[in-house]
């Protein structure tokens, strides 16, 4: 996940926390929904902006697994 995606993410997560509290939200499917409202909201902004969406952002060559186990090999060394 890249910085774009994560600051998206981020954006995203913090807006739904905060709705959720706004809007007294109590149940799972009234949670459900915020989450997916406020998703959508996200994703329209970025098409509009015309930012690139993120299943159309490139993956990183190297996943957070393979850096650790690097990490582990070079710190036994």
């Amino acid at each position: 996940m890249g910085s774009t995606e994560l600051a998206a993410n981020l954006f995203r997560a913090t807006q739904t926390e905060e709705k959720l509290k706004r809007d007294g939200v109590n149940s799972k499917q009234q949670a459900n929904t915020t989450h997916f409202d406020v998703g959508s909201k996200v994703r329209q902004t970025i098409q509009e902006l015309g930012g690139t969406m993120p299943e159309e952002l490139p993956t990183p060559q190297v996943s957070i697994k393979q850096l650790e186990n690097s990490v582990k090999i070079t710190e036994k060394k």
